[in-house]
């Protein structure tokens, strides 16, 4: 189904191009792409070395339902950092739509657990306070 060609994967199908590192023949990517609601205000932050940065938790809710009937959400946390960081803190807030494109990045805490982070590198705002109550 898919053709190498560079450092892209080609489906032969769409022709849409996957960006992807060859290793010794294995195919390597780590991408993540989520749309979801913004949980709560993001607020900017500065780290030790300069950089902007801001941290959202959004809601994803699940296609399908759970053995009580209900649909389950998930609340994925997300690191956005520098110019993005900014926009997000100036044009989002609670209740937001977004799409969110990064990749999945995972570390140790002071408590030494796995923790697992999507480090965002495109926030596509999707729907905003304003264009709900236009539509109301």
């Amino acid at each position: 189904m898919f053709t190498k060609k560079q450092e892209f994967l080609i489906c032969k199908q769409c022709r849409i191009k996957v960006l992807c590192r060859w290793k010794e023949g294995i195919n390597i990517l780590n991408q993540v792409v989520l749309v979801g609601r913004i949980v709560r205000d993001p607020e900017l932050h500065e780290s030790e070395n300069g950089n902007k940065l801001t941290y959202i938790t959004i809601a994803v809710p699940r296609p399908f339902k759970n053995v009580n009937g209900e649909y389950d959400t998930d609340f994925i946390s997300c690191s956005v950092w520098k110019g993005v960081a900014e926009n997000v803190c100036e044009y989002c807030k609670k209740g937001d739509l977004v799409g969110v494109r990064g990749r999945i990045e995972t570390y140790k805490d002071e408590e030494n657990h796995q923790v697992m982070d999507i480090v965002a590198d495109k926030i596509t705002f999707l729907q905003t306070g304003k264009s709900k109550e236009a539509e109301a």
